[in-house]
């Protein structure tokens, strides 16, 4: 009887966890659509909505897996810019999504990157981080994964 009871909780567990899964990848596909339809030409994604789907994935895997190790190597950069380097960092994440969605015929660009690499590619990423960050605030509030 225990058993039967740990087993049907470990299901509905397994089951909110996908559910959370499905939802912030579906939000973070709105999220980049949104990015993109405010800063088009600027950052610019030309493809389906499958093809949206996909780079929300590899920005979660960035997020889920670089990100936090950048963020611990640069902490004292981070403490001694009173965490504004943080925004250099989400920009560079941006750019390293840009640049793996390339790889996946994805037509993700970030100031024109990829092909072409500039300091607009920069001011373009940190610029679009900045506005990715509210947008997934204001996703937030409405949708709750």
């Amino acid at each position: 009887m225990i058993g039967g009871v740990g087993a049907a909780a470990r299901a509905s567990d397994w089951r909110d966890q996908m559910r959370g899964f499905i939802v912030g990848t579906l939000a973070t596909a709105l999220a980049f659509a949104i990015l993109t339809f405010l800063l088009k030409p600027n950052i610019a994604y030309t493809g389906e909505i499958g093809g949206l789907i996909v780079l929300a994935l590899i920005a979660g895997v960035v997020n889920g897996l670089i990100k936090p190790i950048v963020r611990l190597l640069s902490l004292p950069v981070r403490v001694a810019t009173l965490g504004l380097f943080s925004l250099v960092i989400n920009g560079v994440m941006l750019i390293l999504v840009a640049w793996l969605a390339s790889f996946l015929s994805l037509h993700f660009s970030v100031g024109g990157y990829p092909p072409k690499f500039s300091i607009d590619t920069i001011i373009w990423a940190i610029v679009g981080a900045i506005v990715l960050s509210i947008i997934n605030t204001i996703i937030g509030h409405f949708i709750h994964d």
